[in-house]
């Protein structure tokens, strides 16, 4: 499989909830997929207007292939994320979670090289709060995709999403 085979597989799988979008640049970077879902929920008294609460719920995705790569690569990566963070999310009153699901695709990857790495996908966490958690909070998810060999690697929030990413 290569890299416009395995976008357009998540295309697919994504476009009925996510809005997609192709070659969109985030922060500074270019991201070969971005995918965006926004849940807003509200109870309301009598009338729409007279809203008594409201949350939303927001996911987004970011897929972006590599060439190559390696230890180096995924914490550049990584931290790119983690600045992304400020740029996608929106806290408000009303928001109550965002999860950025990051997709690291590359076509060949010797399977030690990927066992190495794989490792430090599963220990990669994070989590922000804003405001004390008053305006929510965001997570990412993180995914290591090695096409040619139908590998995958995902850290502990990004296994509830692994199949719909996996080659």
């Amino acid at each position: 499989m290569d890299i416009s085979q395995y976008l357009d597989l998540v295309d697919s799988k994504l476009k009925n909830s996510f809005d997609v979008s192709r070659n969109t640049v985030v922060n500074g970077i270019n991201y070969d997929l971005y995918a965006q879902f926004k849940l807003r929920n509200e109870r309301y008294v009598l009338t729409k207007k007279a809203v008594v609460y409201a949350f939303e719920n927001n996911e987004y995705c970011l897929v972006k292939h590599f060439q190559k790569i390696d230890e180096r690569v995924l914490d550049s990566f990584t931290e790119e994320l983690k600045k992304s963070v400020e740029c996608i999310v929106s806290p408000s009153s009303e928001h109550m979670s965002s999860i950025i699901t990051a997709v690291a695709v590359t076509d060949n990857m010797p399977p030690g090289d990927f066992e190495n790495l794989k490792g430090k996908v599963e220990r990669f966490r994070y989590n922000k709060g804003f405001a004390f958690g008053f305006k929510g909070w965001a997570d990412i998810r993180l995914l290591l995709v090695s096409l040619d060999e139908g590998l995958t690697a995902a850290n502990k929030k990004g296994k509830e999403v692994a199949k719909v990413y996996s080659a």
